[in-house]
């Protein structure tokens, strides 16, 4: 079985630095065209553990007019850490099949959720989390996109569940949302 290979950037190759936390507003061109210069593959298991290097995760919340499509991990998944926790985002490593991010971000929504459509993808920020060991070794591409009325659904039924929800259902789980999930919840709820 071979390693799983994921593209990241050198934290000294991100445009405009890392001094911050949470979802900003920034140029999704400047991020790609540094992972077009600098960006490189390295084996999964290494990039987790170097905090010098930032592994890119395209990430996209799912919206259906004033709803937001709302994931809960339930007690089947390996990590006990993240049992009853939520999410209101989809995403995960580029790999070099992807070729680039927008493959990655294609495959994550193909591998996560059932659907007979694929959206548009609309950026929406860039998210850092520097205050844990895991946040400090990615850093996320935020994307939307629209449901519009058509259904979607979980793949891995049995590690999640998933809804549409509102602003206020979500606020009522708030301190059960993953981390990432928090600081984008946060951002968007500013938008509003």
């Amino acid at each position: 079985m071979s390693t799983e290979q994921v593209l990241g950037l050198a934290r000294a190759d991100i445009p405009g630095g890392l001094g911050w936390r949470g979802v900003a507003e920034r140029s999704f061109e400047r991020y790609l065209a540094a992972l077009e210069r600098y960006g490189s593959f390295r084996p999964r298991p290494d990039a987790e553990n170097d905090p010098d290097w930032k592994q890119v995760i395209p990430y996209v919340v799912l919206r259906d007019g004033e709803q937001l499509f709302l994931m809960r991990r339930t007690r089947a998944g390996g990590d006990e850490r993240l049992h009853d926790r939520y999410s209101i985002g989809v995403g995960g490593h580029v790999n070099p099949d992807d070729e680039n991010v927008a493959g990655g971000l294609r495959r994550e929504w193909s591998e996560e959720i059932e659907s007979d459509f694929i959206p548009d993808f609309e950026p929406l920020g860039v998210l850092n989390d520097d205050d844990n060991p895991v946040g400090a070794v990615h850093l996320g591409l935020v994307y939307a996109a629209e449901a519009n009325g058509r259904p979607v659904a979980i793949r891995e039924t049995e590690k999640l569940e998933g809804a549409f929800a509102t602003y206020a259902e979500i606020g009522a789980v708030a301190d059960r949302l993953e981390t990432w999930s928090a600081l984008l919840f946060e951002f968007l709820v500013a938008r509003r």
